[in-house]
């Protein structure tokens, strides 16, 4: 990774998003539902376009030129080169609205200048940042290069996401999955098999409270927590109801009248909390 300290685990995280198709997985299995959710909840809380915004860990790019069709300047920064191959692609594939720049970089150590976005996407480096002390450099960094007013929109994924999965895909019958499972659930601290990524690669585990925590001593305002699949990842024929137009706002529908619920957090395989600085 640029710019900074490696954090634990990260040359097999590098190694895990190189092998991959980090590309296609919105668009299969529950992917869509997440990618549905999270373009409602940027679209809700970024500030109006036209406006400047940094995706940070933004991946092949998917989010980020969304957002420049809607006439965001986006600036796509992401540590994984293949991601930053797939990001220009993506951006020179709609030549109408191509992103501003697309970079390799850290999210503990931006380019941008201070004060100089007007939204900050942070949907990928808090996963991946282990120690806590890194995480508070990536939110302090959002909070630098916002303007005053500006919106963070971080991303976690939930401290009882596997044992969700460990549930309803029966990976429980598994004593490794087991094994990493309980360590998830004692202290967040997500460790893959060597050598297979089936159970995906090292990260943390977030409570909500311990993001919320983190927003604030970063310097922001929280503006509220949300679930992002919530209760939905259990829906049946999940890909069916997601195609069929009447039944997709429907089950978005629901999800919404539920995102804020704290006794059902627990339930979704991410959450974000929304902060301004």
């Amino acid at each position: 990774m640029a710019g900074g300290q490696v954090p634990v685990g990260g040359g097999e995280i590098l190694s895990y998003y190189e092998g991959i198709d980090e590309a296609g997985r919105l668009v299969r299995g529950a992917g869509p539902l997440e990618f549905a959710r999270m373009r409602e909840l940027i679209g809700r809380f970024l500030p109006a376009p036209p406006g400047v915004v940094l995706d940070v860990g933004g991946g092949p790019g998917r989010y980020a030129c969304w957002l420049t069709e809607l006439g965001y300047e986006v600036h796509l920064i992401d540590p994984v080169a293949k991601h930053v191959e797939q990001a220009r692609e993506a951006s020179g594939a709609q030549p109408e609205h191509p992103l501003a720049s697309v970079m390799l970089g850290d999210a503990r150590s931006l380019d941008q200048a201070d004060e100089s976005a007007d939204g900050v996407l942070l949907m990928g480096p808090l996963y991946h940042l282990t120690e806590r002390d890194d995480r508070l450099a990536a939110l302090r960094e959002a909070h630098r290069v916002l303007r005053p007013g500006g919106m963070v929109i971080t991303k976690a994924i939930n401290r009882f996401a596997s044992l969700m999965d460990g549930l309803t895909e029966s990976y429980i019958d598994d004593p490794n999955f087991v094994s990493i499972l309980r360590r998830d659930l004692e202290d967040g601290q997500h460790r893959g098999l060597p050598d297979d990524f089936g159970y995906f690669t090292t990260a943390f585990f977030h409570r909500p409270e311990d993001l919320e925590a983190a927003v604030l001593e970063a310097g922001f305002e929280r503006m509220g927590t949300y679930a992002v699949q919530g209760p939905g990842r259990v829906a049946r024929d999940l890909d069916g109801r997601l195609a069929d137009p009447v039944k997709r706002e429907q089950l978005l529908d629901l999800i919404r009248s539920v995102e804020e619920e704290r006794s059902l957090l627990g339930m979704s395989a991410h959450f974000v909390v929304v902060a301004r600085a």
